[in-house]
């Protein structure tokens, strides 16, 4: 059985958990995307409580969407916040107590990418500690025969596109910190042995999962690829794609990673709905029950702006972008919660998830889930460069 988290739908009812205040420039410059904006923000982070209370991939997303936000807008309160967080699970030396490599679950990297992120912020050497700690776990971690990390111990020989994101823009942020070129080829394989295994070619969209030993009845015999095309698993491929990209100036291979992007986006923006966003199922359209869904199509929007903005793409696909984030924000936001996300969908477990159509449309919205939510900051902050 899997477990979430009780997540509060009005956030300007949930209990305070600490005082927080944008600054007057950021609500003026977030405020372009709508009133409703700002004072979301503002009332999330107040009421934010740890999603588990060992080190997740949730609460990164929050911590990574503020640090994106605190780089558009210079804005002290955004920093605090996660320097805050991070300082109560990260010791003065470095240890991290709640994160636990031995899982060998790649979502626990994904957190990571606070550290040198902080640590170029403070230069506190505790973050420069706990990149180490961080990336031992990708020492050892379980890979495929095609060399991709396995998305979990407990998911053998299986590889979903959400992990291409958990993963890799740590690991090529270590690898420039550590001036180890060589841990971003291991990073441009991976993705090309994606390309290569999870890839539909008739569409250039990508399925949801990979199982190499064919053993998940979800696992096509032929393919080894799950059923669907999940847009919230596009929107993790191609926002991994962009952060890799960004991180890799200057490295070998990044070219790979820009094709690749180019295209997937590409791809994306064939099965965008006209003058809308982007289907819960990404490539059956109006198929009886599929809907808009919030978290991947802030995503896929970030992808396309940032993509734009590192020059991988023309301004049209920013100009897409920025203008699928207005649909959402006039859409989706209010002052009290981020409505259309799907909470979670996955592969396989108990219950068991086929990752067909009618598995996907039967997971419940979520409003205000971590997963959309920091996707919105980051969308934001792509925005806010382009505004």
């Amino acid at each position: 059985m899997i477990v979430i988290p009780k997540i509060p739908e009005d956030v300007t009812r949930a209990p305070l958990q600490r005082p927080f205040q944008l600054g007057n420039a950021t609500i003026r410059a977030l405020s372009v995307f709508g009133a409703q904006v700002p004072v979301f923000i503002e009332a999330y982070i107040r009421s934010w409580k740890p999603y588990k209370d060992f080190w997740n991939y949730e609460d990164g997303m929050i911590w990574l969407g503020a640090l994106d936000l605190y780089d558009a807008t210079n804005d002290g309160a955004l920093l605090d916040f996660v320097r805050t967080e991070a300082e109560h699970r990260i010791t003065p030396a470095g240890d991290m107590p709640t994160f636990d490599p031995g899982e060998f679950n790649i979502d626990n990297i994904h957190a990571g990418r606070i550290l040198p992120r902080l640590y170029a912020a403070t230069g506190d050497v505790r973050y420069r500690r706990a990149m180490d700690g961080q990336f031992s776990q990708l020492l050892t971690h379980p890979r495929t025969q095609s060399g991709n990390y396995w998305h979990k111990q407990i998911y053998p020989w299986q590889v979903w596109l959400d992990g291409l994101y958990m993963a890799q823009p740590f690991q090529t942020a270590y690898a420039r910190a550590s001036d180890r070129p060589e841990i971003f080829a291991d990073t441009v394989r991976q993705f090309l042995a994606v390309e290569a295994n999870l890839k539909d070619t008739k569409t250039d969209l990508y399925h949801h999962g990979w199982d190499e030993s064919r053993a998940e009845r979800w696992a096509d015999p032929d393919t080894g690829r799950s059923p669907c095309v999940w847009s919230r698993a596009m929107g993790w491929w191609v926002m991994a794609l962009a952060d890799v990209c960004e991180a890799a100036d200057g490295f070998d291979g990044r070219a790979d990673i820009a094709r690749i992007l180019a295209d997937s986006l590409d791809a994306l923006r064939r099965v965008r709905k006209p003058q809308g966003l982007w289907y819960q199922v990404a490539d059956q359209g109006e198929r009886e029950g599929n809907y808009e869904e919030a978290s991947a199509s802030l995503m896929i929007a970030y992808a396309l702006m940032k993509a734009a903005r590192l020059g991988v793409t023309g301004p049209d696909t920013g100009a897409e972008g920025f203008d699928a984030l207005k649909i959402i924000c006039d859409r989706f936001v209010t002052p009290s919660a981020l409505e259309g996300i799907c909470g979670v969908a996955g592969l396989g477990n108990t219950p068991y998830r086929d990752g067909t159509y009618a598995y996907y449309l039967s997971e419940k919205i979520t409003p205000n889930d971590p997963k959309g939510v920091g996707a919105l900051m980051m969308a934001l902050s792509e925005g806010l460069r382009q505004a």
